[in-house]
């Protein structure tokens, strides 16, 4: 007798647990009713969101997970739910994953392997659990494990010796460049080792700092890919099994090259960010710059352009040519838009401090005022509007500090906070591919903060080639300086741009959250100290 088993690749908001439960029964009637499925399989966690963090501690959440979860066993009738939730038991919590089948969980299983490591802290919540679940589904003997468990062998062994002669294994796998092809090289070696094969079910969608990109799939027993989900959006497939319980082939959905997966997960991790925390929309300031102009351009593509909102703020040393190119991209945005000046705030600010500064030279002081009068602007309204206001910062900037505190570091979410300058001009280039939306000279003319006197970016900082490559290796590899020189690096250069990295560390601390895209973000991923004596 043939199964078919539907991939439920869902987008729940963590702490809503009532919305993510009748997002769950929504999905397995569509399952039951359109695909005629035997079983829906959902994500990790899919009933609280993924990571509910310290939401966990709360008895009073625990207690609404319960609840809903009674709810559920209670409505989804017809169809069998592989679901994941956490689970209390005899003073222990446990991520869990249950099979609940006409108003019963039948069965239960608790993730052995917790990874604590990289954005993931699970051992400070869960207890690992140690015993395979194997259940017949439509008479197939399926076993059941949760994420990192089929990173290592222990699990996916247990299960299989078990009885098992398929594994579903639900995530929450969060997206980083090239992590799609580690998630199949990974899979593939557990059917290599085990013989059978393997459903593959990915959360997606944004959470804060993290973004997961979907992309489920199926690898048949002879470590074949024979399935594969959308990325970066929510579906449902029906994957179908033959007597032998070999699963049928099916669509595979290409994965697309790393430019623009990560173009993608910055989109989709705007959208949820902004729609989940219930903002109008976002405001940024447009500088004729080739980051704001980026920033404009994914804020379009995951809003619309009648939520975004964008502000020309030029000062006494703004170019014409700066002006021009953001008066004309915001029109080809079609984005609403307005110019507002700061010289009078700056002038009022110089006028204020004239006696304190009375006998010093201009220098960065200086510079800073013009960043902070600019967020004074756009914060009142981002207030006034109820918009949130994006800031354009990328990674090379907040490594170095290359940014303001309270000036253009300031605002609710940092699209380009994981996102190096080289990758800020690929980005550009591949959303220009069909149209352009930013103009060629923004992309081209030499980068420049604009707060003085034909200023470059290059008067501070080495060419962005150079300093990517190091803060690459320093940052994301964790090499040290002896490392990176034995690169070809320059030592004078590596010292300078480690130091630099290293005392700027407060200011990325007060940096408002950014989308992950490499496998070593600031913020929840990379945690340094800011009192810090190591050099």
């Amino acid at each position: 007798m043939s199964v078919s088993i539907a991939i439920a690749q869902i987008n729940p908001v963590v702490g809503d647990i009532a919305g993510n439960a009748e997002r769950i029964l929504s999905y397995a009637r569509r399952a039951r009713d359109e695909l005629g499925a035997d079983a829906v399989v959902y994500p990790e966690l899919a009933l609280t969101g993924y990571p509910p963090e310290d939401l966990l501690l709360r008895s009073d959440f625990l207690d609404l997970c319960d609840r809903l979860l009674g709810h559920i066993r209670r409505e989804a009738h017809g169809i069998d739910l592989i679901l994941g939730y956490p689970r209390r038991q005899e003073g222990r919590l446990y991520n869990a994953a249950g099979l609940i089948r006409e108003g019963e969980v039948v069965a239960e299983y608790f993730k052995s392997e917790l990874p604590n490591y990289s954005v993931f802290d699970e051992k400070r919540y869960f207890t690992p659990g140690d015993e395979p679940c194997v259940v017949e589904i439509g008479g197939l003997p399926v076993g059941i494990t949760i994420c990192e468990d089929i990173w290592q062998p222990q699990a996916a062994r247990r299960a299989t010796e078990a009885g098992a002669e398929l594994l579903i294994n639900i995530n929450a796998s969060p997206y980083q460049m090239g992590k799609e092809a580690d998630r199949l090289k990974v899979v593939q070696q557990r059917v290599a080792e085990n013989g059978v094969p393997v459903v593959y079910v990915n959360l997606v969608g944004g959470q804060d700092e993290l973004v997961f990109d979907g992309g489920s799939f199926v690898v048949d027993a002879d470590g074949q890919l024979v399935r594969r989900s959308p990325l970066f959006a929510e579906s449902l497939e029906l994957v179908q099994f033959d007597e032998a319980g070999d699963p049928l082939p099916g669509e595979v959905v290409p994965v697309p090259d790393t430019t623009e997966s990560v173009y993608r997960a910055l989109v989709l991790g705007v959208h949820d960010y902004v729609n989940k925390t219930g903002f109008q929309g976002v405001v940024l300031g447009l500088s004729g710059g080739i980051d704001s102009a980026l920033t404009a351009a994914i804020a379009v593509d995951a809003l619309g352009a009648e939520r975004v909102e964008v502000v020309l703020m030029p000062s006494r040393y703004t170019a014409d040519m700066s002006n021009e190119d953001a008066l004309l991209q915001a029109q080809k945005l079609g984005v609403r838009h307005s110019i507002i000046p700061i010289e009078p705030a700056f002038q009022a600010f110089l006028g204020m401090l004239k006696e304190e500064f009375e006998g010093l030279p201009m220098d960065v002081t200086e510079e800073n005022i013009q960043a902070r009068c600019r967020c004074i602007v756009l914060m009142a309204i981002s207030n006034k509007s109820g918009r949130m206001l994006l800031t354009t910062g990328n990674k090379s900037e907040v490594s170095v500090g290359y940014a303001t505190l309270y000036g253009d570091m300031a605002g609710g979410f940092a699209p380009l906070k994981d996102v190096f300058k080289t990758m800020v001009y690929r980005l550009a280039r591949w959303r220009n591919r069909e149209e352009e939306v930013i103009p060629e000279r923004v992309i081209e003319r030499p980068p420049s903060a604009e707060l003085r006197p034909d200023q470059k970016d290059t008067d501070s900082l080495p060419p962005y080639e150079q300093l990517d490559a190091i803060l690459e290796r320093y940052v994301e590899l964790d090499q040290g300086i002896e490392e990176i020189m034995a690169a070809g690096f320059d030592e004078y250069l590596v010292k300078r741009i480690v130091g630099m990295v290293d005392r700027n560390e407060y200011k990325r601390r007060q940096a408002p959250p950014g989308i992950k895209v490499s496998r070593r973000a600031y913020g929840r991923d990379r945690r340094y100290p800011i009192v810090n004596g190591f050099r």
